[in-house]
């Protein structure tokens, strides 16, 4: 989860200096569309004993590229671009909201924020880069999430919480049973 939000801090500079470029904030949404599932799905091999998460993570992908491609085919909507037929839903939205959803049902709502925010941003930039409309992105975060949220159960295997004290800092790891 920490190389989740490591991730994210080092991309905001390119967000920041890309405002006016938007190949730039293109780029950086292809990227993230990749990254949030990825560490979602590598978080899961680093930290369990079993392959239940693995699972977990592979039918909630599964899922949500069938019903997107699925969506897509029927609907065959103009993109904004002028370019056929393939703008309804985003797939680039509904990965990363995949990926975010994921880890947010998996390990907690306190670790996806990083990953909701850069799902967020994935959207952003492919309205921004005129190959989306925001139905379009709105559906495929819909999709994400619920993929994720009806393939993936909590996991139990470590606790972590950080504590602050008087200028004292702590972070105590457990294992649950």
């Amino acid at each position: 989860m920490k190389k989740l939000l490591f991730v994210l801090i080092m991309l905001t500079p390119m967000i920041v200096l890309g405002q006016s470029n938007a190949q730039t904030i293109e780029r950086t949404g292809d990227a993230l569309q990749l990254l949030i599932p990825a560490i979602g799905l590598s978080s899961t091999i680093f930290l369990e004993q079993n392959q239940n998460g693995i699972k977990q993570f592979c039918k909630s992908l599964a899922s949500n590229l069938i019903i997107t491609q699925t969506l897509k085919l029927i609907t065959k909507k103009r993109r904004p671009n002028g370019s056929c037929c393939t703008s309804f839903p985003s797939g680039h939205t509904s990965i990363a909201f995949m990926g975010a959803g994921f880890i947010h049902r998996r390990y907690s709502w306190k670790y996806s924020i990083p990953a909701y925010i850069g799902a967020t941003f994935v959207g952003y930039s492919r309205v921004e880069a005129n190959k989306h409309y925001v139905e379009d992105v709105i559906a495929g975060a819909a999709i994400g999430i619920l993929s994720s949220l009806y393939f993936t159960t909590p996991y139990k295997g470590v606790a972590i919480s950080l504590n602050s004290n008087s200028g004292t800092y702590s972070m105590h790891i457990r294992r649950q049973i």
